[in-house]
């Protein structure tokens, strides 16, 4: 049972590898807004079978409301869509290419213009090797972007820094300034000391020794020449 089922498994890669061969792919410029890959697929059918449909989303910003309270809807910028023969995905875009859309009336791209083209030797898995190169050259665009803006962001801020401490400098410089001014140009006043000292006087006594020399009793001299005469 098991033998049965690989052989089975490798009966089909190999089918599977043959209708690969025999598939063709177009290639979608412009993609009308409004118009989303469901009703791309059901336009495009009734011209041959269709394998696989990819639509690249325009942005995260192309996001177009339709009505108040209801959802949002994606635009498209390109597609490309794979048809089981390659011979029915030429005769579509050489039929299609510059053509009007029509449809329905009320339908916002029935003027639009087709704008369709066959992708001779081209396979899906081309595709596949190009989204995914095209996703990682804007993931690396994206990382550069941002680290620009990160090294912008802390240049603005040292500078922003640099600013304010300059500032500070200045204002203190400008204070140290007015003080000066107001206490007469002598810079080595502090701010706390008043503009002029008061200086406070209270009435004070007399020396004791000066007022003793001048109330003690002095020898006369006839009484101090008499004493040392008789001796």
């Amino acid at each position: 049972m098991e033998i049965e089922r690989k052989n089975k498994r490798k009966k089909s890669m190999k089918e599977g590898g043959k209708d690969e061969k025999q598939r063709g792919v177009c290639y979608l410029g412009r993609i009308p807004p409004r118009m989303d890959p469901s009703t791309l697929r059901q336009m495009l059918s009734q011209y041959g079978e269709i394998q696989r449909l990819y639509l690249a989303p325009q942005d995260s910003s192309g996001h177009v409301q339709i009505k108040a309270g209801k959802f949002q809807r994606q635009n498209f910028s390109e597609g490309w869509v794979e048809f089981s023969d390659k011979r029915v995905a030429k005769r579509v875009a050489n039929m299609l290419n510059g053509e009007q859309i029509g449809g329905k009336k009320r339908s916002s791209f029935y003027y639009d213009l087709w704008n369709i083209k066959y992708l001779s030797k081209f396979k899906w898995d081309n595709l596949t090797e190009e989204i995914a190169y095209k996703k990682a050259t804007r993931e690396q665009k994206l990382a550069l972007e941002i680290s620009a803006a990160k090294k912008e962001r802390d240049f603005y801020l040292t500078k922003v820094e640099k600013s304010r401490a300059l500032s500070a400098i200045d204002e203190r410089l400008m204070k140290r300034q007015r003080i000066e001014e107001d206490s007469g140009g002598n810079p080595d006043l502090p701010s706390s000391q008043p503009e002029h000292e008061v200086i406070r006087r209270f009435r004070q006594k007399k020396p004791v020794a000066n007022n003793a020399a001048k109330t003690k009793p002095r020898l006369s001299k006839d009484v101090l020449s008499s004493v040392f005469g008789d001796s």
